[in-house]
């Protein structure tokens, strides 16, 4: 499991102050955002190879969970996103529990069924897909054996 000391921060003001309160309360505090369950995703960065953090809203299905790559709306992909295509194996913080998983972006049919579900946990979702002419993918994380 990646250290602290490992993980860059995010460059994002908000987006580090929260990762540090949930990293540091070992996911007691910090754990939603906008009313929104929120989890912590490590993920190595394609041409530097370190590792970053962010916070992402989270869904789940099944055992999965599932986060969107919304990146608020935005007509380009979020850099996370793009570092996990390259790069499927994350590690998760998801409040108290930290774990390895693997990512894969849902093909049409899975982000169909699910996301009702996603839009229901933070209704912005439908504002962002209607927003930008970008299919807003979805990606589900798979626990690995440890």
């Amino acid at each position: 499991m990646a250290q602290d000391a490992e993980v860059e921060a995010s460059p994002e003001e908000w987006v580090e102050q929260q990762a540090r309160l949930y990293e540091e309360s070992g996911g007691t505090e910090g754990t939603t955002m906008k009313g929104a369950p929120c989890l912590l995703l490590d993920y190595r960065g394609r041409r530097t190879g370190k590792w970053r953090r962010t916070v992402l809203i989270y869904g789940q299905d099944g055992e999965d969970y599932l986060i969107v790559a919304s990146n608020g709306g935005s007509d380009h992909h979020p850099q996370w996103y793009l570092n996990l295509r390259a790069e499927p194996e994350v590690r998760l913080r998801v409040g108290p529990e930290r774990f390895t998983a693997h990512a894969e972006t849902l093909p049409a049919d899975e982000k169909a069924r699910v996301w009702p579900h996603l839009v229901a946990l933070f209704a912005g979702y439908e504002d962002y897909q209607r927003g930008t002419s970008r299919d807003i993918p979805v990606v589900r994380l798979t626990r690995t054996p440890s």
